[in-house]
């Protein structure tokens, strides 16, 4: 037994998924409350925004640097002990946000915020993994999808709460006793970790096999889809269809709500059936919510906006949970760790394309750079050329779904 073994009594489970679950909702919320506190920054600190910016660009940086260390850490050191100062480090930090004096002890303390989070985004599945019996993986995974949905949606109408009620410092220094209730129910919860004294093998290296390699690349695909539609949405419900911001953020909730219902669910589906068909059905949902968002808008409005992401939220959630329990399924008990931090790398990598190329992939087709001034009819052709994009990538994505694993023994 090595040092990231965790042996959980079926007794426990519950309490290692509670501990699991907050630790993703924290990270989530701690992604997506700093967005709406921007404004308000700049006014704080007499700063452009680009400045202010970096208040969400370190977070996500280090986020993303920090998942595969992080994962190998989990392994080598045993993952209760890695997880329980990566909620230490995440209440301090919160804290040294909520009283930073200027914009760069902000951004310094955002970066430590980063670091936390990758642990708590990362080590929750190897957690989830190791506790939860073979029937139970995929509502485990199913769990983690909806707590992360959960979080991203909280974040903004927390954060908006919260400066009315406290300005800005009250966003981050909200986080801080969630951390640390989550830091007192993980050290009374999670079982021990082998004693570090118990010799050990060489560390082996995961060499990344086709069958890996496949749903690393699927994930990113599926994330950088996924942010597009948060980025793209607002600029088309605005500008295409004249929707004013209280409608555009009730329409842009339903993604949200659906991911936070279908989540479990999914995971149920992945347990009776296996995470092959639940993959692949997830894939052909995204495909065809793709396909509704190139074409339903432009003939029925923002009725057919709702429509498609009916269909895409659902695909999603399925794909979340069976991917995941697919890559963690037949991973040893020490590189859990590892290739759960593969999986974030990718999901964030993913989320980094939608933002940036995915988006400019839209504005190319809307023909301005300047979204603001465009007409409806140039909005609604960049969406339908984005999104016939995205479809075929999700077609792509199906198409290596469904060809054959490689054998067992490679």
């Amino acid at each position: 037994m090595n040092a990231s073994e965790i042996p959980v009594p079926r007794t426990s489970e519950r309490a290692v998924a509670a501990v699991a679950a907050l630790s993703m909702l924290l990270a989530s919320v701690g992604t997506s409350i700093a967005n709406i506190a921007l404004p308000m920054l700049a006014g704080a600190f007499a700063a452009p925004f680009h400045q202010v910016q970096w208040v969400v660009i370190a977070y996500l940086a280090a986020l993303t640097a920090s998942v595969v260390l992080v994962g190998r850490l989990g392994d080598r050191h045993g993952l209760r002990r890695v997880h329980i100062a990566g909620l230490a480090l995440f209440a301090v930090a919160s804290i040294l946000c909520g009283l930073a004096p200027n914009l760069w002890f902000l951004v310094g303390a955002r970066t430590l915020q980063g670091i936390a989070a990758a642990v708590l985004t990362t080590l929750p599945l190897a957690l989830m993994r190791a506790s939860a019996s073979e029937a139970r993986i995929g509502r485990a995974m199913g769990l983690l999808g909806t707590m992360s949905a959960l979080g991203t949606a909280l974040g903004p109408a927390l954060g908006g709460v919260l400066l009315g009620a406290t300005g800005w410092r009250g966003v981050f220094l909200i986080l801080a006793p969630v951390a640390l209730l989550a830091l007192l129910l993980a050290t009374v919860s999670l079982p021990p970790d082998a004693p570090t004294s118990v010799p050990r093998p060489a560390p082996r290296r995961i060499r990344p096999g086709r069958d890996l390699l496949r749903n690393l690349l699927l994930n990113l695909g599926v994330a950088a889809v996924m942010m597009t539609t948060l980025v793209v949405g607002p600029f088309y419900l605005g500008r295409g269809l004249g929707l004013t911001e209280t409608v555009i953020g009730l329409v842009m909730s339903v993604g949200p709500a659906i991911s936070i219902l279908s989540g479990v669910p999914s995971g149920r589906m992945v347990d009776g059936w296996g995470h092959g068909p639940v993959l692949a059905t997830g894939l052909a949902l995204l495909a065809a919510g793709c396909l509704g968002l190139s074409l339903l808008p432009g003939q029925l409005g923002v009725t057919g906006y709702v429509v498609a992401v009916l269909i895409l939220t659902p695909g999603y959630q399925l794909f979340q949970a069976a991917n995941n329990s697919a890559v963690l399924a037949n991973v040893a008990k020490d590189e859990r760790g590892l290739v759960s931090g593969l999986l974030a790398l990718s999901r964030n990598i993913g989320l980094i394309l939608g933002a940036s190329a995915m988006s400019a992939i839209f504005a190319h087709a809307v023909g301005t750079g300047d979204l603001g001034q465009a007409s409806p009819t140039a909005m609604t052709r960049g969406l339908q050329m984005t999104f016939l994009l995205a479809a075929g990538l999700m077609l792509g994505g199906l198409w290596a779904a469904l060809r054959p694993q490689a054998p067992k023994g490679r």
